[in-house]
């Protein structure tokens, strides 16, 4: 093994015990070639490859110096294990990466992870930049190196010395920016945010759950017959059912005109045949049942993700645990998102086979999962922010406010409420919250399959609004907010203050209780016809805010600070293994297996002392496999 840079000669680090954690910053350069990348892959997948390769790594502890190490695997293993990792921070740019070399191929386990990356999207938004270049470009603390386009297929038994010696200045590099960014990003960065990021990291860093094999291929073969079945039935021919020319043809057949939508890349008319658009979807209630079969079969046979992702949970069961992508501040509000490209907050829930997916999932031996889910919490969040008093104290009584809603609509004591109209009330609660109109309350009901006359949802819209006006006045704050955020000035409002806002230039932004700001980047507005409207910059173009859509995106925030504080608290006992949305998952030992409900439970109903008044409820579920410990509802 040889150093590029100091030290010149291996030296060994005995562990020594400190008062304060090192600060450890890595970076790996690996092998890739036009076929064999990240671009290509997931990182997973990369990194379990055989082809895979480590050429080197560069390390720096603190504020020393740089080391620069290549070698074979077992050398740089040697070397890797010279450092007290078990008393030090790793930091990396796209911690996901290194974290997990380290951690799978190394054996190496870090006391706490963290991420420029995830930093920098938590402080800009998730529009930034988050390449290291272009956050270098950002911070000016130096430019990012382009040596390593001479690394294309190239093993490291194929680099010359001198090759080595450049790719390892290249890597310093990188190294060093890496440390500058965090001596910066890092400095008034919230501690609980940087918890919350080590969380995040290690669901993937370091896999805990399994994948039950026989049923995925299983799966995956009944996935496939289906599509087939659904084509036979139909009468017409695969060639006919996947091509849009084809298929349009077909509609035309039966006297439909074919919906069309502006294509984004190109700019011109093309087919509305994806199970997205709209027009598209209406036409599964046309009046000939050939065509809603026919658009009906479309819709089944078209889609693969089903099948692509069946394919991609036997690829990581074959090569071994599986590392749960969970991205940090994915969301303009802040809330985790899917990675890797494995997008674990959507799975299918409904039905045997649609839960499939999340059955597969199960926890090691000798353990169990608890699936923890937060109860109505962004309801709770808006009737505590609104001050709706009588709303507030339904949750705090634990009443049945989907009930109590229905009761209201349909003018009947709670008692006789079905099923059915509860059904309603849950989805007036939910969706109304926010200053949603008939037409788009009607339509999502349709899409659960409940049939309501736009007259009905326009009467059910108002009895919201009119029962709960401290919400639509709370929708007028968040509108007057824009138009303060937009003059520059700066305010509160809220239970004792919590909304505070301002405005950076043109920028505007919320503060949040953990301390991040959820930020609306130039800010303006434009005179319509219906009055001001407002609107902010985003990568894919401006997209139009108003008052119920930012009382949306404030009480998601709030729920999703409050989430993530329970995270923290849950892992101070137990391994949390998966988030998605509003739940929690820990994996546990089986012989505590009602202890740690418990304990994960009380965490959830636990109310952050700058939220005093806000009743939170949860919901638990214990079972070996994901899609069996969900709450019921």
């Amino acid at each position: 093994m040889r150093y590029v840079l100091r030290p010149k000669r291996y030296v060994l680090r005995p562990k020594r015990i400190r008062h304060k954690m090192d600060l450890i910053t890595v970076d790996f350069e690996t092998y890739y070639d036009k076929d064999f990348s990240l671009r290509k892959m997931t990182t997973e997948s990369y990194i379990r490859d055989p082809r895979f390769e480590v050429i080197g790594v560069g390390v720096k502890v603190n504020n020393g110096n740089t080391e620069w190490a290549s070698g074979t695997h077992e050398e740089l293993k040697h070397y890797l294990h010279t450092f007290d990792w078990e008393s030090s921070v790793l930091l990396a740019h796209n911690t996901l990466f290194d974290g997990a070399i380290l951690s799978w191929l190394f054996d190496v386990h870090a006391r706490i992870y963290t991420d420029t990356l995830c930093i920098a999207r938590a402080l800009h938004g998730v529009e930034v930049g988050g390449s290291l270049a272009a956050l270098a470009t950002r911070y000016g603390v130096g430019e990012k190196g382009t040596e390593v386009l001479d690394a294309l297929g190239k093993k490291r038994a194929d680099f010359t010395e001198s090759e080595l010696d450049k790719y390892g200045d290249y890597c310093v590099n990188d190294v060093e920016l890496t440390y500058k960014l965090f001596s910066i990003m890092g400095r008034e960065f919230p501690k609980q945010e940087l918890r919350i990021i080590d969380r995040t990291l290690r669901m993937f860093t370091e896999p805990m759950l399994d994948l039950d094999l026989p049923m995925l291929e299983k799966h995956l073969v009944i996935t496939r017959q289906v599509k087939e079945d659904l084509i036979v039935a139909s009468g017409v021919t695969k060639k006919e059912l996947m091509s849009n020319p084809k298929f349009a043809k077909l509609l035309e057949g039966l006297g439909v005109v074919p919906p069309m939508k502006k294509s984004l890349t190109t700019g011109k008319q093309t087919f509305a045949f994806a199970k997205s658009d709209e027009d598209f979807k209406k036409l599964l209630d046309h009046p000939d049942p050939q065509v809603q079969t026919l658009v009906s079969t479309r819709l089944g046979t078209k889609s693969t993700l089903e099948e692509a992702r069946t394919e991609r949970f036997i690829g990581i069961a074959n090569r071994g645990l599986m590392p749960v992508p969970i991205r940090y501040y994915a969301a303009h509000t802040g809330r985790w998102g899917g990675d890797d490209k494995i997008n674990i907050q959507n799975l299918p829930s409904r039905g045997q086979h649609g839960k499939k997916l999340k059955k597969s999932i199960i926890a090691p031996e000798g353990y169990t999962l608890v699936d923890c889910d937060s109860s109505q919490i962004e309801a709770r969040v808006l009737a505590w922010l609104s001050g709706e008093s009588e709303l507030v104290s339904a949750f705090t009584n634990k009443e049945d406010v989907y009930i109590k809603m229905a009761a209201i609509i349909y003018g009947i004591p709670e008692e006789q409420v079905t099923k059915a109209q509860r059904f309603v009330g849950k989805t007036t609660i939910l969706g109304c919250g926010y200053g949603m109109g008939a037409e788009r309350f009607v339509e999502q009901l349709k899409t659960f399959g409940v049939t309501m006359p736009l007259s009905e949802g326009r009467r059910v819209v108002k009895i919201y609004r009119e029962a709960n006006n401290n919400i639509s006045r709370f929708w007028r704050d968040c509108q007057n907010m824009l138009t303060e955020m937009s003059r520059f000035c700066s305010g509160g409002f809220g239970p004792n203050g919590i909304i505070t806002y301002g405005a950076d230039g043109k920028n505007g932004w919320i503060l949040l209780p953990s301390g991040l700001r959820m930020r609306y980047d130039d800010l303006s507005w434009v005179q319509s016809p219906k009055g001001i409207e407002f609107n902010y910059k985003t990568r894919n173009g401006r997209t139009r805010i108003y008052g119920g859509k930012v009382a949306e995106n404030i009480c998601q925030a709030i729920a999703r600070c409050i989430i993530a504080d329970q995270l923290v608290d849950m892992t101070k006992k137990y391994r949390a293994v998966l988030t998605v949305h509003d739940s929690i998952v820990c994996c546990v030992p089986i012989d505590e297996a009602k202890e740690a409900q418990a304990y994960i439970e009380a965490c959830m109903r636990k109310t952050p002392e700058w939220a005093e008044g806000l009743p939170l409820d949860c919901e638990s579920g214990i079972a070996k496999a994901y899609g069996d410990c969900e709450p019921d509802e």
